[in-house]
């Protein structure tokens, strides 16, 4: 079941739910200055997983159709993310959001050089995805209205992204298995500091950052489950970053 379907009903005149979430002010300077970070970061975020697919799309060509499909929704999500910002009227802060993606693309990057689709794949598709999941879930209860209607359709798509990464990693398991213990070990830490470096930000939208890990280690757990791993290695490997 979708961790969507767990969400308290966003219609105010609907009868109250045994969760009760207590909303920020989205006017206040204080929230609006945490937003720009935040905002500058999906939308970051959601531009890069575009430009991943299409380049992942060059080392698989014959994926090439479906990988152009997954970035054109990256695309799509971009805009709903800046049509976020402008209903707060929020510049997004896109030179810390460039600076907060900077290891995880350098690692991309450097993977793509040398032609590892099986680390490509796990960053993108896996570590980010995930990452992206746990991030809108804890976000959705606490968003504006706006806001939470453009990230509840974003979400639903990020779980197709995941799959498909899931997906070409099961099927090639046994060949690129050592590539991806070793991508994860290089790049699960990356996602501990990413989340160290919005807590500030993240609880003055009251998104909080246990939910968070905790959101998004199930999700990258059941994702490395997925792809071939055991329920050791799945532990052994998660505790590498997170634990």
């Amino acid at each position: 079941m979708s961790v969507l379907a767990t969400l308290p009903n966003p219609d105010p005149s609907a009868p109250a739910t045994d969760l009760v979430v207590s909303l920020p002010d989205f006017t206040s300077a204080a929230y609006k200055d945490a937003y720009s970070r935040i905002n500058g970061i999906v939308i970051e975020g959601e531009h890069e997983a575009c430009d991943n697919y299409k380049a992942i799309s060059t080392l698989l060509p014959e994926q090439a159709e479906e990988l152009g499909r997954l970035a054109r929704m990256e695309m799509k999500h971009m805009r709903g993310f800046q049509a976020c910002g402008r209903n707060l009227q929020v510049t997004p802060d896109m030179d810390f959001a460039k600076n907060f993606f900077a290891p995880l693309r350098n690692n991309f990057q450097a993977a793509l050089a040398e032609g590892k689709v099986a680390t490509c794949l796990l960053i993108q598709a896996i570590l980010i995805e995930a990452f992206s999941i746990a991030a809108y879930h804890i976000y959705i209860p606490v968003a504006d209205p706006f806001a939470r209607r453009v990230t509840e359709g974003v979400v639903k798509d990020e779980y197709l992204h995941l799959n498909y990464g899931q997906e070409w990693l099961k099927a090639h398991f046994d060949e690129v298995k050592d590539e991806i213990m070793t991508a994860n070990k290089a790049n699960l830490p990356l996602i501990k500091a990413m989340l160290d470096a919005v807590e500030t930000d993240a609880a003055q939208l009251r998104m909080e950052k246990e939910g968070l890990i905790e959101d998004f280690l199930i999700g990258y757990q059941e994702a490395l489950g997925d792809v071939g791993f055991t329920t050791r290695e799945v532990i052994r490997m998660s505790a590498r970053g997170l634990g």
